[in-house]
């Protein structure tokens, strides 16, 4: 497929699920009640549905501005309130959530990055009797936490694949830079690169993605005191670049690749800075629980089947990056 066929089909997405929407909504009888398991507060409140969006990510973070565009799209094109707020710290998200409730949001878009902090509040959340959707972190609890569905990529599956790479790039020893403690989808990367990189040896470091200097310097420090490490793979864009600096200034020859996709990664991959990247499609982790929450309020229509509704992982490297490069830039990758 040519890049203006992709392209098109792109633009083609909204435009099918809005028309999708309203044959929902105009054709059949119309529901005489409520819906069965819909938000009541949906069927008496004027004015356009109210989704809360709430991620642990730091504000900024490159990854999540771009799932935070997909949410707010999507709430332009289907004429949906969106609000999206995120916090890392897991207590502070959770009180994000419960002034959602609070506050009579008609449904919940969340991020686990820590489930159990988060138990209580999107527990309560369903209770209430605000559908659920999860994203990103948090499949293995999703459904016990009352959750209609998930959307997002299996970070082991992920991280496998991506072990998998390095080991037929020839790679013999692997450091898995985490950026973030306590996030339990970060350590799932590395275990999963662990399981797939057959050819050698995995090593996690620990760094803090909120003082870049430092985790630049602690990866350019782990490259100097072990010159056997031949490959880095970090889990975030920010840290990529930051590991491409500490390869080129430690006198490295190890091949970097990172997780997520932005503008920068694009750029370093074309300079061959950057081996691949692993694309989770975050667009997707905003824009389409938008769609299905509005799907089951306004139509009771549920997706996935009891299984998450999986966005990645793709790759990207040099035979995909600039059609995706494109899409990136825009902010939609």
């Amino acid at each position: 497929m040519t890049s203006h066929r992709r392209l098109a089909t792109t633009r083609l997405l909204p435009v099918l699920l809005i028309g999708a929407l309203a044959l929902a909504g105009c054709t059949g009888p119309k529901a005489s009640g409520p819906l069965p398991g819909a938000h009541q507060q949906a069927d008496t409140r004027d004015g356009p549905l109210r989704i809360a969006v709430v991620s642990h990510s730091t504000p900024g973070d490159a990854f999540w501005n771009v799932v935070q565009n997909g949410a707010e799209q999507a709430g332009r094109d289907l004429d949906v309130e969106v609000q999206y707020q995120a916090d890392p710290d897991p207590g502070n998200q959770a009180k994000l959530v419960d002034n959602a409730i609070a506050q009579g949001a008609d449904g919940l878009v969340v991020s686990l990055g820590s489930p159990e902090a988060m138990r209580t509040s999107v527990t309560n959340a369903v209770a209430a009797g605000i559908p659920v959707i999860t994203i990103n972190a948090g499949e293995e609890v999703s459904a016990a936490f009352g959750a209609i569905t998930h959307v997002g990529q299996s970070e082991k599956v992920a991280g496998t694949a991506a072990g998998q790479r390095f080991s037929q790039a020839g790679k013999r020893k692997l450091l898995c830079v985490i950026h973030q403690a306590g996030v339990e989808t970060l350590a799932q990367r590395c275990d999963g690169a662990r399981g797939g990189f057959t050819s050698g040896e995995v090593i996690d470091l620990q760094v803090d993605i909120n003082n870049p200097t430092d985790a630049q310097s602690r990866i350019k420090g782990a490259l100097q005191s072990d010159p056997s490490v031949d490959g880095v793979l970090t889990l975030n864009p920010q840290v990529a670049a930051n590991a491409v600096n500490a390869v080129r200034e430690s006198g490295s020859r190890a091949a970097v690749s990172t997780f997520d996709l932005n503008g920068d990664v694009v750029a370093s991959i074309q300079a061959g800075e950057l081996l691949f990247a692993v694309d989770q499609q975050q667009y997707e982790q905003g824009y389409l629980p938008v769609v299905f929450l509005k799907l089951f309020l306004d139509n009771a229509n549920t997706v996935g089947g009891g299984e998450p509704v999986y966005t990645g992982p793709g790759f990207v490297d040099k035979s995909t990056v600039d059609v995706v490069g494109e899409y990136a830039r825009r902010g939609t990758r």
